[in-house]
């Protein structure tokens, strides 16, 4: 039996396992090493972290014969170097991850994507994008990224960033660029964030998602500026590439049932053309496995990946 070794390298933990070529997860050999904010500011948490997971995997691989890795990182990602400069770690700037993987793996063959390509090629391969020509997938949470399916294959883009619609700038730029963008106004914390000034008393996401169900106003006018935000992205990027379907997931994406119906309104009133406003929003099938099944994707279903 052979499989790929699969990690999912984030902003607050990094994450292994042995996947096989159905794309099943081998629970088994699933290690997870949280770096929390100690990684924003210390390189070296996250440098530990993946020599930790990718050891303690293949130690369980049993009999299982490991033919190649793949990682899926928060970016930005050079691919000709094989270094990632996520956004959301701050001291984490040229880091070596394919570097670091082959020395604690053995193996040679080590493919690299942003996060957001590996979660949509899990959708495309096995999920609620399969069979779908031009696509988008992506996920509301922490932050807002995804990757891009075109012609019925995954566009990296010239340096292997695209499908980044959170950095997609959708009001007017004022001070800072960053709060104009999809993810500086619907993400989780940011939506918590302007909840919070306009005089609501929670914390965090799940709190917000319980005041809407309550009817709590301000909650709800939260979660409607969210799913404007990401709606008006989705218009966009719909307007470019002419989308037929559009994959949500990711944990606030559940701070409302219908999230993904909100989502889907606001770009069809953000669309001008007539042919973007036929894009259908759906909810993502793989869940807290996408990542994984992505990173392994891309070993076993590298036709999925554009040129």
């Amino acid at each position: 039996m052979t499989a790929a070794l699969a990690i999912d390298l984030g902003g607050t933990k990094v994450e292994a396992a042995l996947v096989d070529d159905a794309g099943v997860v081998d629970g088994a050999t699933r290690v997870r090493a949280e770096t929390g904010a100690a990684a924003a500011a210390d390189p070296s948490v996250l440098r530990d972290a993946v020599d930790h997971v990718v050891r303690e995997c293949l130690g369980r691989a049993g009999d299982v014969e490991v033919v190649a890795a793949g990682v899926g990182a928060a970016g930005p990602v050079d691919l000709g170097a094989g270094t990632i400069s996520p956004v959301n770690l701050p001291a984490v700037r040229d880091f070596p991850v394919v570097e670091l993987v082959r020395a604690a793996s053995g193996l040679e063959d080590v493919t690299l994507r942003l996060d957001g390509t590996c979660i949509a090629l899990a959708e495309l391969w096995l999920g609620a994008a399969r069979g779908v020509r031009d696509a988008v997938v992506f996920v509301v949470s922490t932050g807002i990224g995804g990757g891009i399916v075109s012609d019925g294959r995954l566009v990296a883009g010239a340096s292997g960033n695209a499908g980044h619609l959170g950095q997609v700038v959708v009001e007017r730029v004022g001070a800072d660029v960053a709060a104009a963008t999809v993810e500086g106004i619907g993400s989780g914390p940011h939506s918590v964030a302007w909840a919070r000034a306009q005089g609501w008393v929670g914390s965090d996401g799940e709190e917000l998602a319980a005041s809407f169900r309550a009817g709590d106003p301000i909650a709800i006018a939260a979660v409607d500026r969210s799913a404007r935000a990401v709606g008006a992205g989705l218009a966009n990027a719909s307007t470019l590439l002419d989308l037929e379907l559009a994959v949500v997931g990711g944990g606030f994406s559940f701070v409302a049932d219908d999230y993904a119906q909100r989502v889907e309104d606001a770009a069809h009133a953000h669309s001008v053309n007539a042919f973007a406003r036929r894009l259908r929003v759906v909810r993502a099938r793989l869940g807290g496995d996408a990542p994984l099944v992505g990173a392994a994707a891309l070993v076993h279903r590298a036709d999925l990946l554009g040129a």
